[in-house]
């Protein structure tokens, strides 16, 4: 039996919409939670979930 498990976000701590197995990968995935409203980018690799910190848009100069 493979192991299941949620995908909580990472802002929040709430449980999200999706749930992972110990084989999913995704990579530069935008999770978006019902909760916190927040979208957040994330990498998971054998259930273990990363971040990933993007900076901000910078405003152009004129």
């Amino acid at each position: 039996m493979r192991e299941y498990e949620w995908l909580l976000c990472p802002v929040c701590g709430n449980k999200t919409r999706l749930k992972i197995r110990e084989d999913t990968i995704l990579k530069n995935f935008p999770l978006f939670c019902p909760k916190c409203k927040h979208e957040t980018l994330i990498n998971v690799l054998k259930i273990n979930v990363s971040v990933i910190n993007e900076p901000d848009a910078k405003t152009q100069s004129r």
